[in-house]
């Protein structure tokens, strides 16, 4: 086995030939060496730093570049090495570009991500990242596998994925999730994925049943063991390291982890439901936004509050079976806020992922095709919570029972789904 090693020298990649062909270990098999040490942990230090790394992908976009989404501290941000794994052919050794995301809120920690280059000769197989080109210990090390190795451009897995960024605070809103997840199905969705800090026993039973279903995709994400996570989004009032539990982070890895296998995206919360009010299905929806506008690669959809303090005046859907299980009623809360301009609205997408390179939670940060605000009266988000910072009197409210067209298949599927996971007792 030999080791390449290419370190950066006035900008350009130079070869040093009294490193080129060093014998590692003459009779070791790189695939065995590398697949002991690769891990399918999504958090990972880089070792004496303060950074982590997440995951590694292949960009077909940019020359098949592998692109590492990470967590860095902000006041840390020094010169660091890609080693990456090439298979049958040692290591090859380069500079990291390190490309910090626009949005970080104030908090001391920030999704990165970290750009490597490599050669046509070179077939990655998996990539870690050190703070120096000359490292002696490479088989010791701790390596991301390479994901999207190939490129996919039709014939998805999935037509429409949820990515839902992070549960923790041991979240049991049941009722609420089950009810979301049925909706969704409903509407065309195939798959969920979601990032979990930590819920709540009952919420832990659903998320089993919808894994074994094949509705959920469940990725460990046990940020609380490195960083101090806020349960916020602003620095000054909630404190912490970290936005949210590392949302932004989540959401980036959920578009490179499904680039090339769903269609469309949906990026939302658990308690938000983008729901299309002109068409039967969200399939149906995104033929007439993308035939409309074929340069499109984001829709941005309003959000629309409806308030859980609010109920339905005849209490329809205040059924027996649903009041002892944890949680929301979403059919419940019919009245919705009014837009209001002088309010902030912030709004959620549905993305083509193919055509995005960073997100934030409420817009894209970088992407390559155009942007469209859908308007409301086509699709907007059914988002039941706190009413919002001004108090609206119920009369100011606008009666909206969308979500009563599904009742019929809603209500049996939602039971089913509490009697299978083990929450009807």
């Amino acid at each position: 086995m030999w080791i390449v090693y290419k370190v950066p020298l006035g900008g350009n990649l130079t070869v040093y030939p009294h490193l080129w062909g060093n014998i590692l270990h003459p009779t070791a098999d790189l695939s065995n060496q590398s697949a002991k040490n690769l891990t399918e942990q999504n958090i990972t230090p880089i070792k004496d730093t303060k950074h982590f790394l997440v995951s590694a992908y292949k960009d077909h976009r940019i020359d098949g570049t592998i692109r590492i989404i990470s967590i860095f501290r902000r006041d840390d941000v020094r010169t660091l090495y890609c080693i990456i794994g090439c298979a049958q052919h040692g290591y090859l050794v380069t500079a990291a570009e390190v490309d910090i995301h626009s949005d970080h809120f104030g908090f001391p920690y920030q999704t990165t991500d970290l750009l490597c280059k490599t050669e046509p000769k070179c077939d990655a197989t998996n990539v870690t990242i050190s703070n120096s080109p000359y490292t002696s210990d490479i088989p010791d090390m701790i390596f991301l596998p390479i994901r999207n190795k190939e490129r996919k451009e039709h014939n998805f897995k999935h037509n429409f994925t949820v990515c839902i960024s992070t549960l923790f605070g041991s979240y049991n809103n049941v009722l609420q999730f089950v009810q979301t997840i049925e909706v969704y199905k409903l509407l065309g969705i195939q798959k969920v994925v979601i990032y979990n800090t930590s819920c709540g026993p009952d919420l832990d039973k659903v998320l089993q049943y919808y894994r074994e279903e094949g509705t959920l995709e469940i990725h460990q994400w046990p940020i609380d063991r490195f960083l101090n996570p806020s349960k916020g989004w602003n620095f000054k009032e909630h404190k912490g390291d970290l936005h949210y539990y590392g949302q932004l982070t989540t959401l980036n890895d959920c578009i490179y982890r499904n680039m090339y296998r769903s269609k469309y995206l949906l990026l939302n919360d658990i308690d938000e439901i983008i729901m299309p009010y002109q068409h039967a299905t969200l399939e149906h929806l995104l033929e007439d936004l993308q035939r409309q506008n074929p340069t499109v690669g984001v829709f941005v959809i309003e959000n629309r509050i409806f308030p859980k303090t609010i109920f339905d005046d005849k209490g329809r859907f205040n059924l027996t079976q649903w009041k002892n299980v944890p949680g929301i009623n979403i059919m419940e809360h019919i009245y919705q806020e009014p837009d209001r301009k002088h309010v902030y609205n912030p709004t959620k997408m549905i993305m083509n992922p193919r055509q995005v390179v960073q997100t934030s939670v409420h817009s894209v940060l970088k992407n390559y095709g155009d942007t469209l605000r859908v308007p409301a009266d086509v699709s907007r988000m059914i988002h039941v919570k706190v009413p919002s910072g001004t108090s609206l009197a119920k009369e100011q409210l606008y009666v909206d029972t969308k979500l009563w067209e599904f009742s019929k298949d809603l209500v049996p599927n939602v039971d089913s789904v509490l009697k299978k996971s083990g929450i009807f007792r």
